[in-house]
């Protein structure tokens, strides 16, 4: 075989491996942290720009940031039907929620 051909055969072999690699499909990100609360309430929650989206046996809620907090990591988040606190307590794992309709508020801490 002619050296240059074999270069080419070796270039279109890195190309289409890299090619194949980006179709492997996204990497499995970590895991939503898990919040069990009082009243039987679990739920995940991931953090998305200015929105804490919550999946749980309630459904799905996406909540949105809110004014105020004590501190960056003490964060407030709403939507009509809940309130959320995250970011309380000394290691910063526990939040409250709130369901203002029923009323009811639980403590929660994360996993």
């Amino acid at each position: 075989m002619k050296p240059c051909r074999a270069a080419l055969l070796f270039i279109a072999g890195v190309a289409g491996g890299a090619l194949l690699a980006g179709c492997a499909g996204p990497a499995a990100g970590p895991a939503a942290p898990v919040y069990h609360c009082e009243h039987g309430i679990t739920f995940t929650v991931r953090f998305i720009d200015d929105t804490a989206i919550l999946d749980g046996a309630r459904g799905r809620d996406v909540l949105y940031r809110d004014a105020g907090g004590t501190s960056p990591a003490h964060v407030f988040y709403s939507n009509p039907r809940m309130k959320a606190e995250f970011g309380l307590g000394a290691t910063g794992r526990e939040a409250i929620v709130r369901y203002p309709l029923l009323p009811l508020a639980a403590r929660c801490a994360r996993d």
